[in-house]
This record gives C-alpha cells, sequence and structure tokens, in this order.
C-alpha cells in the first residue's frame, strides 16, 4: 500500500469516528427491568429514568430501599448497552486497522 492510499484511508476512518461520535450524542438504548425503564445516550447520558407505579408498595417498610436497588440495576445495565452500542461502532471503523502494515494485526 503507498503511502498516499493509506493517508486517504485514515483520514476517511478519522471523519467515519468522528461521524460516529456525533451519532451516538444522540443514538439511544432503551433498558427496562422490574418495571424500571431507563434511556440512555451512546454517551452514557441519562436521558429518563421510569419508574411503573405498580412496583411501589409503601406498605412495605423496605420499598425505597428497594426501588434504589432496582434503580441502581437498570442504571448500570443501560449503561453496559451503551458502551456496548459505543464499541461496536468504533470497531465498524476501526476493524481494518489489523491489515494495514504497521498497524497491527
Amino acid at each position: 500500500m503507498n503511502p498516499g492510499n493509506m493517508n486517504k484511508m485514515l483520514q476517511k476512518m478519522q471523519q467515519d469516528m468522528l461521524e460516529a461520535q456525533q451519532a451516538l450524542e444522540t443514538e439511544t438504548t432503551t433498558v427496562t427491568r422490574n418495571g424500571i425503564t431507563v434511556v440512555i445516550t451512546g454517551h452514557q447520558r441519562v436521558q429518563s429514568v421510569t419508574v411503573d407505579k405498580n412496583i411501589i408498595d409503601t406498605s412495605d417498610e423496605e420499598w425505597l430501599t428497594d426501588l434504589q436497588d432496582l434503580l441502581v440495576v437498570a442504571v448500570n445495565e443501560a449503561i453496559e448497552q451503551s458502551q456496548a452500542m459505543a464499541a461496536q461502532r468504533m470497531e465498524a471503523i476501526t476493524g481494518g486497522l489489523g491489515s494495514i502494515p504497521g498497524l497491527g494485526g
């Protein structure tokens, strides 16, 4: 591969990565667990948390602790899915690096 082609390929990859990063800003993933729905962007910014009122039992003295625990689980899962979405985007762009001499593989 000549240096001119490699340079063009790297510039295209850089542009694709910039576009993917911008897209991840607005792309979302939604996780629903145990009556809690979390919507999060590809930049790991929580956009909303919705709690189904049917999961709240105020007659149970532990309901607030239970709700908080459920929120933690749902938010953490949403973050994991968001990170996976971002990693997939970047892998789609950088996956060819191994075929470039001197850059891997």
